[in-house]
């Protein structure tokens, strides 16, 4: 089971870059050019006397725009960007809450830092909730084990 969620989630990753067509080696600026390009020939503007043509550009500009944020996101250039800050939360900060969505595992920490771990099945999440720290089960788990992503931040007083 483990493996298969895994497989839904990479086999998503792989219709998002077809659908860009990008591989996993695209830096930041080549998928912000193709992304521009693709939603240049995929505006819904372009179809105005072609409802049936402006509907699927629409739903085609909606792919393309959740396959390009989707893919900035865990672009090894934005990686980069907040390694020694995921670094340091995985290590030092608790985890104050957590939930899986659609085998995306959203993890908030005490320290007001979020992220999303991709293709975690439930098994596992469930293993997490009864675990005597989430945090522990986390570093052994989850951290190094799944594609993440940040995925925003709270306030902490």
């Amino acid at each position: 089971m483990h493996a298969q969620k895994k497989d839904i989630e990479m086999k998503r990753i792989g219709e998002h870059r077809k659908l860009l067509g990008v591989d996993k080696t695209a830096t930041l600026k080549e998928l912000k050019t193709i992304y521009r390009n693709t939603m240049k020939e995929a505006h819904p503007d372009k179809f105005v006397n072609d409802a049936e043509g402006k509907l699927e550009a629409e739903e085609r500009s909606k792919s393309v725009i959740e396959a390009y944020h989707f893919l900035v996101s865990i672009n090894q250039e934005t990686q980069e960007k907040y390694k020694e800050e995921y670094a340091e939360t995985i290590s030092k900060s608790i985890i104050q809450d957590f939930h899986l969505e659609k085998s995306i595992l959203k993890v908030q920490h005490l320290n007001g830092k979020m992220f999303e771990y991709i293709g975690v099945p439930k098994n596992t999440y469930l293993k997490m909730v009864n675990a005597d720290s989430p945090s522990r089960f986390a570093r052994r788990h989850i951290y190094g084990n799944f594609i993440y992503r940040k995925s925003g931040e709270v306030m902490v007083d």
